[in-house]
């Protein structure tokens, strides 16, 4: 899947680009980013979504939904949307950039994408014997 976030991957001031399912596992990283550091980011990532579902069930639009998230951190920006059914993109970016552009690239890259490319399907148990 790594092909699905080339483009966005390739944006001036983009650092890091990740596909992950909703259980905080990875799916797709950019080049530059190591496996382990991949792993991290999208457990956390994964954390945050699920922070941000319980505040929109509470106080947003029933039935409460997280579209994006962003963070601010010292050093870099934080983007994290839903991009499917059991599945989130976050952009790691450098603190200078727009954060509008980052928002509209990674909503044309979901849609561009669309559900089937993205979707997570949900894990099932393996059979007992």
């Amino acid at each position: 899947m790594d092909w699905v976030i080339a483009g966005l991957d390739g944006l001036k001031g983009v650092r890091h680009v990740i596909v992950l399912a909703s259980d905080g596992l990875m799916r797709a990283k950019s080049p530059s980013l190591e496996r382990e550091a991949a792993d991290r980011l999208a457990a956390a990532c994964s954390g945050l979504q699920a922070l941000g579902l319980s505040l929109a069930e509470e106080f947003g639009s029933p039935p409460g939904q997280t579209r994006q998230l962003m963070f601010e951190l010292d050093g870099c920006m934080l983007f994290v949307r839903r991009a499917a059914e059991g599945s989130h993109l976050a952009v790691l970016a450098d603190p200078q950039i727009d954060p509008g552009v980052i928002a509209t690239e990674m909503q044309s890259l979901v849609q561009r994408m669309g559900e089937r490319t993205l979707t997570t399907p949900a894990r099932q148990d393996p059979p007992t014997s």
